[in-house]
């Protein structure tokens, strides 16, 4: 699982109706950063609730509309005063049950709403917090009314019935379970109650398996009625959208909602007392987590005041001087490059009834977490004692505040700021007075906020000692036809259909056709030693968004050290000829810049981002970093002990696990997609390897770079030729001819053994159309039919929706330069897996043999094409997608050609691809399931 590091007030908000957000991983909290301004011009003199209006309708729903005219989007989000806070023991979870409810229609029209959302296109979702429970959907700006009566409607009239309540119950248990799988959220569960026992806060928000199974339809009913209701609630309208027409069309939609006499649960109840002062243990208190795992693993908490105190600025800072993501700050220095930990961090959470500081690391292979411990003491204690230097304070304000700018560009995030503001602040312009409170943090307070929250007698701490068990593997199926390994089930499945369009047709509201709208295209231009470079300037951003691919990736390991690839990007920031590397994160972190690089299969990618006036300082370290490496010998052996320690937590991931052994099942062995890294290649990789490597394969004739943001075009040439024209590389290296593949001749079900595990995840598939093939639009659309969205295709439909067998199941065409696949993924109890992968096998052979519907394919391509262009209103996926574009070898057009690729597909295409490229009885499956499962 991927972590990111938390800004101040990390509102949280972790369980989510239809995706996994990335998350922290002891507590899957997601952040939201507070927003400044659209344009850096305007950045000095505008605030970040300017151009916001605060409406209230006579029947108390609190509007707030911000127009924002960079993009034809708009995101409307509904924000409800109800979260986990509001919960005890025996009804934990009622929120997030009701949340899941939500989208099961309502009296008037009882019809999946994932299904007409999906119809209006865009993006759609939901989460339940402890403070909130919210629903949000950004579209075109032409389905703006819709997504308003919809979201009128089910404030009003949810249907909640108690055989949809059942199947829902279902699917959230399958979504707590697959939390259990995970031994950091074990972990989190434990020290949270022990921290805050009796305290809302020290429950799950996603509640217990015990309570959701006793959740009546009378107990759901009564906190639907009595909390969905306009005087507690936000509505937040942001985009592209006339003010006054839009505040008309609110006020016929939901001011006539009427609210009940009773008062909301927050209302009504005792006051929540806060988390801040804890009762005192001397020495505080330690948890122990024992189970199946190899990784250990130690969280340490302190509780904190609420959101409102004066002391959160300060609180904000020492967190950020602890761990502001990269290498300057002291737990990385401390822990991670002192050798003691793999990976470590902290986090601070501030919330409407108190919060907590979060601790958290990992040792390396054969670590000690009593080492760990004593350096964490030891970090507070100087925190105590000292004063924090003028270098520090400042690279922490300024991360703060430049984080608050470039996580916050796009109109969904901005909008989320507001509705998390709004609900856990009890002010929408919350993140003005805290960025203003924030510039006036000193030294002193740091230290004296150390000393009043971190004292020992406060703090909680949590150990996973794993107990390490053999996995093990069986097969299935081998070489039998599917109508033999499936003939005792497969009659009796009743498959899915589409809800009929006319039925759509009859519940969605209204929606004129989208105005016609081009993106600008980027410029392009190639340097003379073949380095591509795409530019697309647009002022709107108060940043600069830095994409690149350099093929230099997983595919060129040479064997016997697959991971060298990985490494050698690793170690691209541990120091240049002229700079080493702490100087170099130095850079960039006292500027709020950030420089990464990862390895997907087919290269190296390159993520930087930069606040307007900054981009100069990230170009130029990128340019020095790809020609002058230098790959010190400490630094490589510290990022080889940290993939040893991800391979092995890996090991009890069972996503990556199923995915692993599919990859391996489907390709030969020297194909790239077979290979992975392991320990004894890991550990035979020396300093050597990565220089020959970078070498042979950093080259400017293989690299493609992308620039979106706030910047001068000509300046940008100038400085682009001037950093990179003199990048020399030799003759290049032999072209690598990749083994053939196909689908598998015969069904084969490989059923992975995890020690531990409480929920299955299976995953399916086999080789499939690569990027450049012409069927590629077709397939996407057939997909987007099949398994696109977990609500509204025809998996979800049936899997998720009828039956209630998962919490997620999706679909899709991985199509890269030169290679495919097709797979679905899915995650079930594990009583339930053969019933979901049956269903989901007739699903696929009923799709090939009968086809698809017209109205399918028109709402599949809508879907398509609204999802596409709200997202590249975010300038980070509008520099991948324009990346990408040049990877694949398509002009600067495809930026809009894809848009009408898509909307020229027609329904015999769509079959004609679903015949071609469907195989359900030529398919590999692969299950994760416990270490001990009889009857399968």
């Amino acid at each position: 699982m991927l972590s990111v590091k938390l800004n101040r007030n990390h509102l949280l908000y972790p369980l989510c109706s239809l995706v996994v957000i990335v998350a922290d991983p002891l507590t899957q909290v997601i952040a939201i950063q507070p927003f400044l301004p659209a344009s850096s011009s305007e950045a000095a003199q505008t605030r970040p609730g300017d151009r916001v209006r605060q409406t209230v309708l006579e029947n108390g729903l609190t509007v707030l509309t911000k127009p924002v005219h960079t993009a034809p989007v708009v995101t409307v989000q509904v924000w409800y005063n109800i979260g986990s806070r509001d919960e005890h023991p025996g009804h934990n979870g009622i929120a997030h049950q009701l949340e899941h409810m939500l989208f099961q229609g309502t009296a008037t029209r009882p019809i999946q709403y994932g299904s007409l959302l999906e119809a209006l296109g865009g993006e759609f979702n939901a989460f339940t917090g402890y403070d909130q429970t919210a629903y949000h959907n950004t579209v075109e700006r032409n389905a703006l009314e819709a997504v308003l009566i919809l979201e009128a409607d089910r404030m009003k009239n949810a249907l909640i019935d108690p055989e949809l309540l059942e199947k829902e119950k279902g699917v959230v248990i399958s979504e707590l379970q697959g939390d259990e799988n995970n031994p950091h959220y074990r972990l989190n569960r434990a020290v949270m109650e022990a921290a805050f026992p009796g305290h809302p806060y020290g429950l799950p928000i996603g509640g217990t398996k015990a309570d959701v199974e006793t959740f009546t339809v009378e107990q759901v009913r009564s906190y639907y009625d009595r909390n969905y209701r306009p005087d507690n609630a936000v509505l937040i309208v942001v985009g592209d959208f006339d003010s006054e027409s839009t505040l008309k069309i609110i006020r016929e939609t939901f001011g006539v909602i009427s609210n009940p006499a009773e008062p909301p649960t927050r209302l009504s109840s005792r006051a929540i007392e806060n988390t801040f002062p804890p009762p005192e243990r001397p020495g505080g208190q330690t948890v122990v987590l024992r189970g199946p795992g190899t990784v250990p693993f130690i969280q340490i908490v302190y509780p904190l005041p609420d959101i409102n105190h004066p002391d959160i600025p300060a609180l904000s800072v020492l967190d950020y001087i602890l761990d502001n993501g990269g290498r300057s700050s002291r737990i990385y220095r401390d822990i991670v490059d002192a050798g003691l930990g793999s990976s470590a961090g902290s986090l601070s959470a501030h919330l409407s009834a108190g919060g907590w500081l979060e601790l958290w690391a990992s040792p390396v292979p054969e670590g000690d977490l009593d080492a760990i411990d004593r350096a964490f003491e030891n970090l507070i204690a100087k925190l105590q004692a000292n004063l924090v230097s003028p270098e520090e304070l400042n690279r922490a304000t300024t991360q703060i505040r430049a984080s608050s700018i470039l996580e916050n560009r796009d109109i969904t995030s901005q909008a989320m700021q507001l509705g998390l503001d709004s609900t856990t602040a009890g002010n929408y312009r919350y993140t003005e007075t805290y960025l203003d409170r924030i510039d006036a943090v000193t030294a002193e307070d740091v230290r004296r906020v150390a000393r009043t929250y971190l004292k020992p007698e406060y703090r909680t701490a949590g150990r996973f000692e794993p107990v390490e068990v053999p996995a093990g593997e069986t097969v299935t199926g081998k070489n039998v036809e599917l109508t033999t390994a499936h003939s005792h089930t497969a009659g009796h499945i009743r498959t899915g259909h589409p809800t009929e369009p006319d039925t759509i047709a009859r519940y969605l509201p209204p929606v004129e056709p989208p105005a016609a709208h081009a993106a600008t295209p980027p410029e392009s231009f190639t340097l003379p030693n073949g380095l591509r470079v795409l530019l697309l300037p647009d002022d709107h951003t108060p940043g600069v968004s830095i994409r690149g691919l350099i093929r230099a990736g997983e595919e060129f390991d040479p064997p016997g050290k697959e991971g060298l690839a990985t490494l050698t990007a690793e170690n691209l920031m541990s120091g240049t000829r002229r700079r080493d590397g702490r100087s170099l994160a130095r850079s960039l972190e006292n500027r709020g810049a950030t420089l990464e690089f990862s390895t997907p299969p087919e290269g190296v990618s390159i993520s930087g981002v930069a606040l307007a006036q900054d981009w100069p300082v990230v170009l130029e370290i990128l340019a020095d970093l790809l020609q002058n490496p230098t790959f010190p010998k400490d630094w490589l052996d510290l990022t080889g002990r940290q993939q040893v320690s991800e391979l092995l937590e890996d090991k009890h991931d069972p996503a990556y696990v199923a995915q692993r052994a599919l990859q391996q099942r489907l390709y030969p062995k020297e194909h790239p997609l077979h290979r992975y890294p392991t320990e004894s290649s890991l550990k035979s990789i020396r300093r050597a390897d990565l220089e020959r490597f970078h070498r042979a394969h950093y080259r400017p004739d293989a690299t493609a770079l992308a620039v979106v943001g706030d910047f001068d075009p000509e300046t940008m040439r100038s400085q682009i030729r001037r950093l990179f024209e003199n990048w020399r590389a030799g003759s290049p290296p032999a072209g690598r001819a990749l083994p053939p593949v196909s689908p598998p001749e015969k069904f084969v079900w490989v059923k992975k053994e995890i020690p531990g595990l409480v929920e299955s995840v299976t995953a399916m598939g086999y080789p499939s159309i690569d990027r450049r093939d012409p069927r590629y639009h077709a397939a996407l659309v057939l997909n987007q039919i099949l398994g696109g969205s977990t609500l509204s295709s025809r998996l979800g439909l049936e899997l998720r929706d009828r039956l209630g067998l998962t919490y997620g199941v999706y679909s899709w065409f991985d199509a890269g330069l030169r290679w495919g696949s097709f797979t679905i993924q899915m995650q079930t109890a594990p009583e339930n897996a053969r019933q979901a992968i049956d269903t989901t096998l007739s699903l696929l052979k009923d799709l090939r043999e009968r086809g698809v519907t017209a109205e399918e394919v028109q709402t599949a391509k809508r879907s398509l094409v609204g999802s596409d262009r709200v997202a590249l209103g975010d300038p980070d996926i509008l520099a991948g997608v324009i990346l990408w574009n040049e990877v694949y070898g398509f002009p600067p057009s495809e930026l809009n050609d894809f848009h009408h690729k898509i909307e020229a597909v027609t329904p015999a295409e769509v079959n004609r691809v679903a015949r071609e490229l469907l195989h359900p009885d030529r398919i590999v499956v692969v299950t994760t399931q416990p270490r001990v499962m009889l009857g399968l």
